[in-house]
């Protein structure tokens, strides 16, 4: 259950890469999965920088065997609620993710996931929520680091619907 890009996908992929390549080149993270190191192909091609794999900014892990109908609807759930209702395992992950991002030293460009997105924009303004916004698809959210925490400078553009797999 690792898809890579539709049509679509590989056509935000460029067009992100297009608002990003002024800025550049940084240092360009991903996470594992199919969909984002694709996602960071067209940026990486155009800065001639390899994308570095950051476990810490995967995907939220599901429990083990579900189907992706089952990963669904056990996400929508999860997502409607906040960190504390959370298992040990879920709550340990968000705190990996903010450390990962929060000790980043120098500008970079990080090809992450919905709710990784959401973690980072969480501990930024001190919100609970697993869900603070709904990033779109290769929306661009801005973070700071300051003093070992996260800073939210820019929030991406938002999706009105969002496929939740």
């Amino acid at each position: 259950m690792d898809p890579g890009l539709d049509e679509t996908g590989h056509a935000q992929a460029h067009a992100v890469s297009q608002k990003l390549a002024p800025i550049g080149p940084l240092p360009i993270f991903s996470s594992p999965l199919k969909r984002t190191r694709e996602t960071a192909m067209p940026l990486s091609k155009l800065w001639k920088r390899e994308a570095v794999i950051e476990d810490a900014v995967a995907e939220i892990p599901s429990p083990k065997g579900m189907t992706l109908e089952e990963r669904a609807t056990w996400l929508r759930a999860l997502m409607a609620g906040s960190w504390r209702d959370v298992s040990r395992d879920l709550a340990q992950w968000r705190e990996e993710v903010v450390a990962a991002l929060a000790s980043q030293t120098e500008d970079a460009v990080i090809f992450s996931h919905y709710v990784a997105i959401n973690v980072a924009a969480g501990a930024a303004v001190r919100d609970d929520r697993m869900v603070v916004f709904s990033p779109d698809n290769c929306s661009v959210t801005i973070f700071e680091t300051e003093g070992g925490k996260l800073k939210l400078i820019e929030k991406g553009n938002e999706a009105s619907l969002t496929k939740v797999n």
